[in-house]
């Protein structure tokens, strides 16, 4: 489970890296012809998700230098609630930083509810205007939208909705 989680952080962090390397026409052409990743009907496949997941936050990778994603293991699993709570306390030490112009903070799980939760934890008291130029990306339900979404616009940051369907 850990490893899966480290292996798409890695991968994520390393696409901005990637797409840099290429062509901007070469990639919106590649990004454009692959098929999107459907969204795993299955919420206990942790691999699916990831791969999801994954595929999201590369078509929205848009103008960001770098990139951080924030996800959870699946919903009762062994060692959730521990996981939950550090992927939350890493989320809001990032937060409480500031951010950077160029950065995207992508968040997401098959568990939409506890990923809102994580959001609105992380931005609990967050300065006003101190993320401005930071993209704020939450792949969830639009069940979830408007609560994640209250909690990032104090902070400046954008607020970008990815509908997990």
């Amino acid at each position: 489970m850990k490893t899966t989680t480290r292996l798409l952080l890695l991968a994520v962090l390393a696409l901005p890296v990637l797409a840099a390397c290429k062509k901007e026409d070469d990639t919106q052409t590649a990004q454009s012809s692959k098929p999107a990743v459907a969204k795993p009907a299955n919420t206990t496949d942790e691999n699916a998700w990831n791969a999801y997941i994954q595929d999201q936050v590369t078509r929205h990778l848009e103008g960001a230098t770098s990139t951080f994603a924030y996800t959870l293991p699946m919903p009762g699993s062994e060692g959730y609630d521990d996981a939950f709570q550090r992927a939350t306390d890493k989320a809001k030490e990032d937060v409480s930083r500031g951010g950077v112009e160029g950065t995207l903070m992508a968040f997401g799980s098959a568990d939409s509810k506890k990923t809102a939760d994580m959001i609105e934890a992380a931005f609990k008291g967050v300065g006003t205007d101190t993320m401005k130029g930071v993209r704020v990306m939450f792949i969830g339900d639009a069940a979830d939208k408007d609560r994640a979404e209250a909690a990032v616009k104090p902070s400046g940051a954008k607020f970008e909705f990815v509908e997990a369907k």
